[in-house]
Parts: structure tokens; C-alpha cells; sequence
């Protein structure tokens, strides 16, 4: 019970911390929009969205779903503000899962090279928890599919030539993402396992 409560309280302030990341990339690239309305804030009740952030997690752990993810109410920003018009939207998406990554690599390093620190078994174990759970957040929203962070990358850097396609991806994209959620993330989950070994040198 303690881990499960554990595990949640961590990924509701990993996904805040996402979130966060989003609005300060976009303020510090010209655009006051999230700062303007408190959303530059570690408090977790600005930021929560109850079916994303609470239900849909919660119901996959009961579940006993082999990843659970979710996502909070998306921090604004008027990308008409940013300096870099070409770039910023990247910039401003990736630093979300940007945050996540750099979690995770924190505490998995910690987890690794110095594991005499630790004064109780237990928390080797809540490491781990943070090091997966920023994992699995950062891996899900990377991909190329709205809502997600990484469509951003593929919509800007796409050639206007293919803006058919673009408007398709949109139109589509609740379609999509939940063909993603069903068929191709847990092809790709693989993936977590991976890297949390290559950063913690220990097995999933």
C-alpha cells in the first residue's frame, strides 16, 4: 500500500513537473502566457485533469495494466510570442519530456553508482519507482501522434507540401492515439525496460 501511494504521488508531480517544464520553455523563449495564468506552479490542483491525471491511472493499476500512464491539463502558450517562430513549438514540447528524462537519469545515476547511501531497503525501491514511472511518461509522450509532445516535431519540421497530411493527423488524432494506446505502445514499452537498465545497471 505504501509503494502503490508511493507510486502515485510520484507520478502526479512527475507529470506536474512536465508540465511546468512546457510553460517555462515557452517563457523563456518570449511567451508570458502560463505564467500570466499560475500555471508556473509545483501545486498539483492547477495542473490535474480528474479523468487523465487520477481516474485513467488509477483504474490501469487495478487493473493490473503492465504500463500505466496519464496526462494533465496541457500548460497554454501562444506560440505567436515565441522568438524562435521556426523552432520554439520543439523547443516548448520537448521540454516536457525533457523534464521527465532528466529525472529519471538523476535518480537512476544516484541508484547506481552509489548505492551505500541508502539506509533503508525501501528506498532503493522508491528510486526505481521514479526513475520507471519518468520513463514510461517520457517515452509515451515523444511519439508523433496529438495530443502527444513529439507530433510537434514531426508538424513542424514536415515541408508545407505535406499539410494534407497535417490536417489529416489532426482530424484524426483521437483515432490515432487511441489505435497508439492499444496497438502500437505496448510494442514500443519494451523500450522502458531498456533504458532503465542502461541507466540503473539493474533489471526492470
Amino acid at each position: 500500500m505504501t509503494l502503490a501511494l508511493f507510486s502515485f504521488i510520484v507520478f502526479i508531480y512527475s507529470v506536474v513537473i512536465h508540465e511546468v517544464s512546457h510553460g517555462l520553455a515557452a517563457e523563456s523563449l518570449g511567451d508570458p502566457t502560463a505564467k500570466m495564468l499560475g500555471r508556473l506552479s509545483l501545486n498539483p490542483f492547477k495542473h490535474l485533469d480528474m479523468m487523465g491525471s487520477v481516474i485513467l491511472p488509477l483504474f490501469l493499476y487495478i487493473v493490473g495494466s503492465p504500463f500505466v500512464f496519464g496526462y494533465a491539463k496541457p500548460v497554454p502558450y501562444d506560440p505567436r510570442n515565441l522568438r524562435d517562430q521556426k523552432y520554439g513549438p520543439i523547443k516548448v514540447a520537448m521540454a516536457g519530456p525533457a523534464s521527465n528524462i532528466i529525472i529519471a537519469v538523476f535518480f537512476g545515476l544516484v541508484l547506481r553508482f552509489f548505492p551505500d547511501i541508502f539506509v533503508s531497503a525501501l528506498i532503493p525501491q522508491l528510486f526505481s519507482m521514479i526513475v520507471a514511472i519518468n520513463l514510461v511518461l517520457a517515452v509515451f509522450n515523444l511519439f508523433p501522434i496529438p495530443p502527444l509532445d513529439g507530433h510537434w516535431v514531426l508538424v513542424t519540421l514536415l515541408p508545407h507540401r505535406f499539410n494534407a497530411f497535417k490536417v489529416a493527423l489532426y482530424k484524426y488524432s483521437i483515432f490515432l492515439f487511441l489505435i497508439f494506446i492499444l496497438v502500437l505502445y505496448p510494442l514500443i514499452f519494451p523500450l522502458v525496460p531498456w533504458l532503465f537498465k542502461l541507466i540503473t545497471g539493474l533489471s526492470f
